[in-house]
């Protein structure tokens, strides 16, 4: 009998920096800019909300007339305006990142990000629409 032994190859050497062997990982382009827009919009949420239930208490009884006169001052129309856009963006980058974490069917994670988008963007457009015309008859 013939006792062959078999040769292995030598173990190969990553000679790359970390970095090299991190790229074609993933993305890591955008999380950065992602996370701070998020907490970005939270800090200006936690800002508005005391003032948006401050006017919503403080419109308790109220009538209709005067509602509509509190809401058309300039600056609480553009408050109001910057709640709406934050709430919506806000709202949306907080359901990518559930949606990326917890849905891993490629098909309905898109769709679910199309949907997501789109009733961020018809939600504050239609805000947005909604100060304006309060702001404009008033």
């Amino acid at each position: 009998m013939n006792d062959t032994k078999t040769v292995e190859a030598p173990a190969r050497r990553d000679f790359r920096t970390p970095v090299a062997r991190a790229r074609g990982m993933g993305s890591a382009k955008s999380g950065t800019g992602h996370f701070w827009q998020q907490r970005v919009t939270a800090v200006v949420l936690a800002l508005l909300v005391p003032w948006l239930i401050g006017t919503l208490v403080s419109m308790i009884g109220a009538d209709l007339e005067t509602v509509r006169e509190t809401l058309a001052r300039p600056w609480n129309a553009i408050l109001m305006a910057v709640f709406a856009l934050s709430m919506f963006w806000h709202t949306q980058m907080g359901l990518q990142v559930v949606i990326e974490d917890y849905v891993h069917a490629r098909a309905v994670e898109v769709a679910l990000q199309f949907l997501v988008i789109l009733v961020c963007v018809v939600g504050a457009f239609a805000s947005l629409y909604a100060i304006a015309r309060i702001a404009v008859l008033a």
